[in-house]
């Protein structure tokens, strides 16, 4: 027998990721990074890195840069602990300098509240800024709980942040519904036992977002509301 399509509707808890399913953030995650290399006398690098890196937190990015130019001898604990408060204090000077919601979004969180859906967000970006990404942006209130790469020990694919941002919100799992746009999110759903939407317009980290297993798949979150 084949499954029912998934139906959006009948969830009452969303957990949206943040860069790559809610906000382009990466032009700034891309100033910063070169700032971040600059200081430790590398050449910058193009965007699309950024873009296909994006989703394990800042020194995952960090590293990723390093071996753009050093594929022969990655970044050490060291490099990365030095380089680390130089990307964070330039992209938190301008975390919304560039970055911008994508088309959809704001009617999908506004439809959503209207129907007292309790909304969160679940990123593996640290949650101080996380939040001042959604403050910058003007949609911070939309939603009762940021859960950040740093809230908890662990961070998506882990499932404990999804589980987490239901306690916060005072709702059951059973009623939870994630919406990504990569690989960490569909195995951070999966292992919550969490329904899986992907965005086909973020950042997949360089894997097909069609082979990724989601429940369902959308060019605009708008798509979510019918």
């Amino acid at each position: 027998m084949t499954a029912a399509p998934l139906d959006p509707r009948r969830f009452d808890v969303w957990l949206f990721d943040l860069d790559g399913t809610l906000v382009d953030s990466a032009p700034d995650l891309h100033r910063a990074l070169d700032h971040a290399l600059a200081s430790a006398g590398l050449p910058p690098v193009a965007e699309a890195l950024v873009r296909r890196s994006v989703g394990q937190g800042a020194r995952s990015l960090l590293a990723a840069g390093i071996a753009h130019h050093r594929p022969e001898r990655p970044a050490a604990a060291p490099e990365l602990d030095a380089l680390l408060p130089v990307f964070l204090a330039h992209y938190e000077a301008h975390i919304a300098d560039r970055s911008r919601l994508y088309p959809g979004v704001l009617p999908c969180l506004d439809a959503l509240a209207a129907r007292d859906v309790a909304l969160a967000c679940v990123t593996n970006k640290y949650a101080h800024l996380a939040d001042g990404v959604l403050r910058a942006l003007g949609v911070r209130d939309r939603f009762g709980a940021v859960i950040g790469g740093d809230t908890l020990p662990v961070r998506k694919p882990d499932p404990e942040p999804l589980r987490e941002a239901c306690r916060r919100l005072g709702r059951p799992e059973t009623g939870a519904l994630m919406v990504g746009d990569s690989g960490t999110d569909v195995r951070a759903a999966r292992a919550a036992g969490v329904p899986v939407v992907c965005v086909t317009y973020g950042y997949d980290q360089g894997e097909d977002v069609h082979a990724l297993g989601a429940d369902l798949l959308v060019d605009s979150l708008d798509q979510l509301l019918a």
